[in-house]
């Protein structure tokens, strides 16, 4: 990977490291059953780098209750390539939907996160304002 392509990635990784996290939010909306994102969580997806290479990614968050309907999280994501860990916030916004916010202060990039909670799966969608975005599919 170039210099350049370097630059571009690992803040579109860290984009995904917080998506990963926001993925794992997805529980059902009581606070009960919300309850149950405390601890760490892994999974896999793919980003899509603002040059619009993509790469698959790794990605290892802990979640820290902060109320009833809300979480802290750290996140570390790794592909073939880079490394990356981040902060971030979710909260819940209606039935098993959860949204927030991530930073990565060592590339400075922020976004928004999106995720949605289907059985035993939960998906989420990122779009980072470097312009990458990514979808993660993550469990316990």
């Amino acid at each position: 990977m170039t210099r350049r392509a370097t630059r571009l990635f690992l803040p579109a990784l860290a984009s995904l490291t917080i998506i990963a996290a926001a993925c794992l939010a997805g529980t059902p909306a009581s606070a009960q059953r919300a309850s149950g994102l405390e601890g760490s969580w892994s999974g896999s997806g793919r980003v899509v780098l603002p040059s619009g290479d993509t790469e698959r990614a790794r990605c290892r968050v802990t979640f820290r209750k902060q109320s009833r309907s809300s979480y802290a999280m750290t996140a570390t994501c790794a592909t073939p390539s880079a490394k990356a860990s981040q902060t971030g916030s979710i909260r819940l916004v209606a039935g098993s939907t959860y949204a927030g916010r991530f930073y990565n202060a060592e590339y400075d990039v922020s976004g928004s996160v999106r995720l949605t909670k289907r059985g035993s799966r939960i998906t989420a969608a990122l779009n980072g304002t470097n312009g990458a975005s990514a979808v993660m599919t993550l469990g316990r």
